[in-house]
């Protein structure tokens, strides 16, 4: 488990659902394991890095034994996809706190914008083995 970088993600949340699956879909190394926030793995390593207010808009990686939280999580991944997703790391230059009121201003509205799930994510056979439990 410590080879891989694991997301940790609202499970009951479309968009964030949708957003696994593109990592997948791109994860041409397989770096990638995934957790929802929900979850006994999630919290336990929610737990395990210590990381406060964590709230269903918090979106977590974990690489290489740090912490990424929100945006910088999101731009962080974004080094290991295939394409041209790279580039949207241009948005560093932003400050980190500016980067994030417009993710929580969005996060705040996802479930408006494409809903929820009652229960989290059920993997495919095919990708099961990319969920902690």
């Amino acid at each position: 488990m410590s080879s891989h970088n694991i997301v940790i993600f609202d499970g009951i949340c479309n968009f964030c659902n949708g957003a696994v699956n593109f990592i997948i879909e791109r994860d041409i190394h397989d770096k990638y394991r995934f957790a929802s926030m929900q979850s006994e793995a999630g919290q336990a390593l929610i737990e395990q890095y210590q990381v406060n207010d964590v709230g269903v808009d918090t979106f977590l990686l974990i690489k290489s034994g740090k912490c990424y939280f929100r945006t910088d999580a999101a731009l962080e991944i974004t080094k290991d996809l295939k394409g041209f997703w790279q580039l949207i790391r241009t948005t560093l230059i932003l400050p980190p706190q500016f980067r994030d009121f417009f993710y929580k201003c969005f996060a705040r509205n996802r479930y408006k914008l494409f809903g929820r799930r009652e229960q989290c994510i059920i993997p495919t056979p095919e990708i099961r083995n990319k969920f902690l439990k």
